[in-house]
Formats: C-alpha cells, structure tokens, sequence
C-alpha cells in the first residue's frame, strides 16, 4: 500500500476534471485511486470514458488509463477506498451542494473546485497565499455536518486570481477602490477552440455571473471567522468588467487601483517581489517561488511566454504605472485551469494536509 493519500477525482472526465488528474500525477504526497463520473462514463476504463475527449497538452497519465470509472452517485463505495476527494463535478449549485456535503459526511474531506459553496458561511474559500487562516472554520463546519474528519473546502473563481494577490501584497498601503477588466481564456468555459471555433478571432463582452464573482470574492477572502462564520470584509470598492477572448489557457487583467496611503513605484514592486505566503514558507510541493513574478519590459506579461511561469502555479504582472484618475494601473497574469482551478485545489490539499485537516483514514 502507497504511503501516498488516497484521491478520488469527482467529475474526473471534464476539463478541470482531467486538469486534477495531470497534476497529480507523480504528485509526492497524493495519488490518484478513484476517478467517478457520470453513468455514462461508469464502468468504462478512464482511457474508453475519455475517448478522443482528452483536452490537457500532457498526455494522459498511463497510470489512469486502465482505473475504471466509477458513478459519482455512489458516495459510500468511493468514498471507502479514498482518503479525500477533488471535486469537480458539473451540476446544478444546490445540487453540487448537497452532493459535496453527503461526501463530507462520510468522513471524507472534500477540497472543490466549484463555486456552489463559496459563500457557504462556515466553509474556506481560500487562496493559500492569502487567507488560510479560514481554514480555521472547519471545526464548526464539522459541527454542523455531524463529522469528525469531513469537511468541504473551496477555492475561489479563477479570474480573481489574475489580480487578487497583486493587491494583497500591498493592503498594508490602504486599498480604497480598484476597476478591473478580465480578458479570460476559453478553457474558463471547458472548451477548446476545436468545440468553439466560433471563438476564433472574436471577443464577446459577457461572461454570466463572472462580473459579481470577481467583485466581491476578494472580499470574503479578506474577511474575518467571527461567531463561527465567515464574515466579508468591508472595502475596499471593486468594479469589474469581465470579457471572454480568443485565448486558450491563460485570464488576464487590467487593473486600476487607489490608495489611502500612495506608495512609491519602488515600493509595490519590491512587495510584490518579496511577497511569500504560508506554501512558501512550508515548501509545499506546488508553491511557485517566487508566487508573483513583476516584468520591466513594456509588452509583458504575454499568454504565450508567460502564462506557464512557475508551471502555471504563479501570478505575473507588469506595466505598473501612475494613472491620470486613479493613484496606479497595472497588468496581471494567471493560468485559469492550474492556478485558478485544478492547480489551486491541488495546492489547497497540500496546506490542508501540512495543517492537519487532511489525513489518513
């Protein structure tokens, strides 16, 4: 028996799906032992499920080719053989809720890639660099759900990861109010270029529920666990502008930001240099080191040089200068499906175990 954690990847045959399955292989702490799907998929090797479906450039693992998949419906024969799940399934919000919370209950933690639970009171939300202090609520979430070992964790949106560390590194300056504008990659919707070719040299100004994502998660994850809830933070103001373009992997943002107190040019570039959160400081296996990386160079950072920076673990940024309205504008980079998605929840797992939430059963 591996000394590795035992994973089940929930919803293993989509996109994000797939991303899970890439990154874990030959991952040091955790291996992949159960992947569960729809109906339509169960009983059929992962290879046959997949078919010519495969949408990761890695080729798919030969160590998963041949798991047979199993139904996502039947919680208690997944849940026995693994010790926690990746979930990336696609279903309705209060249907992936209850879903994800029935696998919680059966002792098996939970670490979602999917947005049904982001303002569930008593669940993280959490960038590891920026608040995993939230996993501090797990303990009352365990009350609610009558668990000792299950739990359900989140991450947040993808695009808010493009502009959201940039910002942290420097609220010690009093962030007062931020525009943004998202220019976010098609496999944000799970589709290649060969599903979409109507993508192909087009833009279109409307991605649904992304504006009021990128608005106010930023918020949550700068809130505070008070009476066994987490609550919001306050400010600072954001509005934001979300537009999807014809990119593959890789969202980008434009950024404009105010302060209460203006730091020097010199300054927010060192913060951001300098900056390094707790998968730093613990040396997780999928921390990026340096986590945010600043260009000098007027046409950086770029999707194609720059969008696998740190294996697509790290944010980059450049174009940082003074602005006519606001104090400073700048550009931010980040790789939706690893940093924003599956990579994240992967790097979530990985403080969660180095924390103690995650464990053998």
């Amino acid at each position: 028996m591996s000394d590795k954690l035992q994973v089940a990847v929930l919803g293993g045959t989509g996109m994000v799906g797939q991303r899970f399955v890439s990154l874990l292989e030959n991952h040091p702490w955790f291996e992949v032992k159960v992947i569960a799907a729809s109906s339509r998929s169960a009983g059929k090797t992962y290879e046959e499920a997949i078919g010519d479906r495969w949408k990761i450039e890695n080729p798919l693992p030969e160590s998963v080719k041949n798991i047979v998949v199993k139904d996502l419906h039947n919680i208690d024969e997944v849940a026995s053989e693994v010790d926690f799940c990746f979930s990336a399934v696609d279903m309705k919000a209060d249907e992936i809720r209850e879903f994800e919370d029935s696998y919680a209950r059966t002792e098996t933690p939970v670490v979602s890639n999917n947005s049904a639970h982001r303002w569930t009171p008593d669940v993280p939300m959490v960038v590891p660099e920026i608040n995993p202090e939230h996993y501090e609520i797990i303990p009352y979430q365990r009350k609610r759900l009558g668990t000792t070992k299950g739990f359900v964790a989140v991450k947040p949106n993808c695009s808010i990861q493009t502009y959201t560390p940039e910002l942290h590194a420097l609220k010690e300056f009093g962030i007062k109010r931020v525009v943004v504008s998202t220019y976010q990659a098609i496999s944000g919707a799970g589709k290649t270029f060969k599903e979409w070719p109507e993508m192909e040299g087009n833009i279109i100004p409307y991605i649904g529920g992304e504006e009021a994502k990128s608005e106010k998660e930023p918020l949550r994850l700068w809130g505070k666990i008070e009476n066994g809830v987490i609550v919001p933070a306050e400010g600072p103001i954001i509005t934001a502008q979300c537009i999807r373009v014809p990119v593959l992997n890789g969202h980008t943002a434009s950024v404009f930001v105010d302060f209460d107190k203006k730091p020097s040019k010199e300054e927010i570039i060192e913060k951001w240099t300098s900056f390094e959160g707790m998968p730093q400081k613990e040396n997780l296996p999928s921390a990026p080191k340096p986590f945010i990386r600043y260009f000098e160079e007027d046409d950086r950072p770029q999707v194609r040089l720059d969008v696998d920076y740190e294996d697509g673990m790290g944010v980059t940024c450049g174009r940082l200068r003074e602005d006519t309205i606001f104090d400073y504008k700048f550009v931010g980079l980040a790789h939706n499906t690893k940093r924003g998605a599956a990579g994240g929840a992967v790097l979530s797992a990985e403080a969660l175990k180095a924390m103690g939430y995650i464990e053998k059963k």
